[in-house]
């Protein structure tokens, strides 16, 4: 839900209001239906600077030239998109901010539990080893700045192997200057 700090001001009882103004979507009724069956209970409230998601058209070039990636290397398309997710994405974070990460013992396998980690240390306590995990976020779940340093690096990656990174817009867009220039 999107919306405005408005105004924040000290109330007779000495505590603090604060005035936010919403823009209601089609789901208002269910966001109106809540309000009145939470008022007079305790709440946990957070406010944070809105940032857009991802678009679906940067969604859909992602896995295009994730796509590519994997054919040039050989490589399956999940492997190859959990490699590029882990090497460029977002580490994911609790509400707190804190880092979101895990340990298994070295015999499980970790993709079974979730697909982006990374592994950045092994132990061995009690005579039995563990590797140590951190969670990077799903392309679903980045915002607009999350997702194009993504893609940023993906593109260097294809750029690296030699394999065209171009939209199919820019190439028609290209063929048509080309074709104005001659």
């Amino acid at each position: 839900m999107r919306g405005r700090l408005i105004d924040l001001s000290l109330g007779l009882n000495k505590k603090h209001r604060v005035t936010v103004e919403i823009d209601l979507d089609q789901s208002g009724r269910k966001f109106i239906d809540e309000v009145d069956r939470l008022k007079d209970t305790e709440l946990s409230i957070e406010i944070k600077r809105h940032r857009k998601r991802r678009s679906l058209n940067a969604n859909a070039y992602f896995h295009l030239i994730v796509g590519k990636i994997a054919e040039e290397l050989g490589h399956g398309y999940d492997e190859t998109k959990r490699r590029l997710v882990c090497e460029y994405g977002t580490i994911a974070r609790d509400e707190d901010g804190s880092t979101i990460g895990f340990k298994l013992p070295a015999t499980v396998d970790v993709t079974k539990i979730y697909e982006y980690v990374k592994c950045f240390d092994t132990r061995t306590e009690d005579g039995k080893e563990f590797n140590c995990y951190l969670c990077y976020k799903h392309t679903s779940d980045m915002d607009t700045a999350e997702m194009a340093r993504l893609i940023d690096g993906v593109i260097k990656d294809a750029r690296e192997l030699g394999i065209e990174t171009d939209t199919p817009e820019q190439l028609a867009r290209y063929k048509d200057e080309w074709g104005r220039s001659e």
